[in-house]
Order: structure tokens, then C-alpha cells, then sequence
């Protein structure tokens, strides 16, 4: 049996309690580095469907030259923390939202293929497109920098399906108005399915002898259920008087909608009520004669 040298021995021993000393305090070996999302690139895009969410950590995501070509023509201020995902329409409206994310988040919408995207939709927060039946849309969801620092954080994304443009009902009540002035008033209701700003517009035209007199009203109202609308309007015909006129109107989504409603009606016009006048103030009594005073 070979002895070892007493210099061996002696760093054996001393390596020994090295080990035993970090183990004592707990040194542990380095932690490895977090790595970037698989949806990082566009390459490695995560399919997504309507119903699709996901809560994913986008510290270490990064951003490239993909994201610069599709925000070349949204104009995000930052697309940093970038991360991919890719959709199939089938002719459906889509929300992406992000904006329960834990930092300014921003989406972008495109389609064609890597390098020459075109951008169909873009925003903070959340975003609306339609889909079309089996076109691929690719999502881009940034780190907007809106919120002034850091790179990314908590990213809250999910795929919905639009809610269907509100159903917009308009009605024209039989009674109106008309002053002194020959101003007509006519009213009625906008019923909307979810609430929306609604513009009534239309026009009034009143056969007096051998003249029409026609005067045009626009007003808007935010509807939400059965709304009541009302518009004052003259004509450069004439004065509107006592009588029937005949009301054509016309109720659209002021934010573009697709839904809308016409109504015809006649109307009845009649003067209006004048308010009562008050009434004359009480006479103010004489003050009380002053005393005379006693010699």
C-alpha cells in the first residue's frame, strides 16, 4: 500500500473543510440565466384560437427586425419585449386583449409572411380585427414603453370573439311643436341592443298652399336601451305652423357601426305652451312713520 505524501494529505484535509464550510453557509453554484420565450421570433409564433389565453413572462424577450417592419406602419413608440403569436380566421371578429398585463402593453395585427407583413390592426391595450376564413393573422405583442421603463413583465394576453354591432330601432312620436318663431320641435325614441351614440338626422317638410316648407335637424344621443330624442329646427322656406307635417328621419352608430333604422312618419304640430307668467311681485308696504318724539 502506496502512503500518500504528507504535503497531499494535508491539502486533501484542508479542501475537505472548504466544502464543508460552504455547505454550512448555504453557497450554492450560480443560477442559470433566464432564456426568452419560445414565441420570441416570429419563427417560433404560438398558435392561438378564439378562447385562447395566457399569462406568460416577458422579461427576457427581446425585439428585432420583424417587429421594426410591422410597426414601420402602426408607429408604436417601442416594440420592446416582443412576443409572437400566429391565428387562422374563419371569418370572424377577433379581440386581442393585453391589457391586464402588469406593464403598457400593445398588440399588432398583420398578415402576408416574414419580413413584408401588412398591418391590419394595431393599438395599446386591446385591439378589434376580422378574421378572415383561413388567413393567418400574426400577433405581435410589445412592451409599448407608454409607462416610461423596464423590459416587459407579466404579459396577460387573450383571443375573443367580437361582440356582434349593436341593433339600433328608431321611432318618431306622433305630436310636436311649433313657437312664435316658426320653429318646429319633433321628437321619439332610439332603442339600441348595447349601448352606443347614436345620430338622428332627417328632415321636416310642411305643405303650406302651394309651398313646402322643409327644414333639416340633426342631434345624437347616447343610447343605452329605449333613449329619447328631440330636435328644433326651421326652415328657409318659411315659418313651420299649426298642421300636419311629414318626417323623415334617419338613426346610424355614430362610431361607425354597420346597424342602422329609418322611419317615416306624420306629425301633428301644435303651439306650443307659453310658461306662465310669474307673478307681479307684492307691493312693498310704506315703512312705519317714525315716532314723534314727546316735547
Amino acid at each position: 500500500m502506496f502512503a500518500l505524501p504528507k504535503q497531499t494529505t494535508g491539502l486533501i484535509c484542508a479542501l475537505a473543510i472548504a466544502l464543508i464550510t460552504l455547505a454550512i453557509l448555504g453557497v450554492s453554484a450560480p443560477a442559470a440565466l433566464a432564456a426568452p420565450p419560445t414565441n420570441d421570433t416570429f419563427a417560433g409564433a404560438t398558435p392561438a384560437a378564439l378562447g385562447f389565453s395566457e399569462v406568460l413572462d416577458t422579461t427576457e424577450a427581446t425585439t428585432d427586425s420583424d417587429d421594426a417592419q410591422l410597426n414601420a406602419t402602426c408607429g408604436a413608440p417601442a416594440t420592446d419585449a416582443s412576443v409572437w403569436y400566429a391565428f387562422t380566421g374563419s371569418d370572424i371578429g377577433v379581440v386581442v386583449d393585453v391589457s391586464s398585463s402588469n406593464y403598457s402593453a400593445g398588440v399588432l395585427v398583420g398578415v402576408g409572411s416574414q419580413g413584408s407583413l401588412s398591418t391590419v390592426a394595431c393599438g395599446p391595450g386591446s385591439v378589434a380585427f376580422f378574421a378572415a376564413s383561413a388567413t393567418t393573422y400574426y400577433v405581435l405583442a410589445i412592451d409599448d414603453q407608454f409607462d416610461g421603463g423596464g423590459n416587459g413583465g407579466s404579459l396577460s394576453i387573450s383571443f375573443s370573439e367580437l361582440p356582434p354591432p349593436p341593433t339600433i330601432d328608431l321611432t318618431i312620436d306622433a305630436k310636436g311643436t311649433f313657437d312664435k318663431q316658426g320653429l318646429a320641435t319633433i321628437s321619439g325614441t332610439v332603442t339600441c341592443s348595447s349601448p352606443v351614440f347614436v345620430v338622428v338626422q332627417g328632415q321636416v317638410t310642411q305643405r303650406v298652399g302651394r309651398i313646402n316648407i322643409v327644414g333639416e335637424f340633426f342631434t345624437f344621443v347616447f343610447c343605452d336601451g329605449e333613449t329619447a330624442w328631440q330636435a328644433t329646427l326651421q326652415s328657409p322656406d318659411g315659418k313651420f305652423a299649426g298642421g300636419r307635417v311629414t318626417v323623415d328621419a334617419f338613426a346610424f352608430d355614430a362610431e361607425g357601426g354597420p346597424n342602422s333604422d329609418f322611419a317615416t312618419a306624420t306629425v301633428q304640430l301644435k303651439g306650443a305652451r307659453a310658461l306662465p307668467s310669474p307673478p307681479p311681485p307684492s307691493p312693498t308696504p310704506p315703512p312705519p312713520p317714525s315716532p314723534t318724539p314727546i316735547a
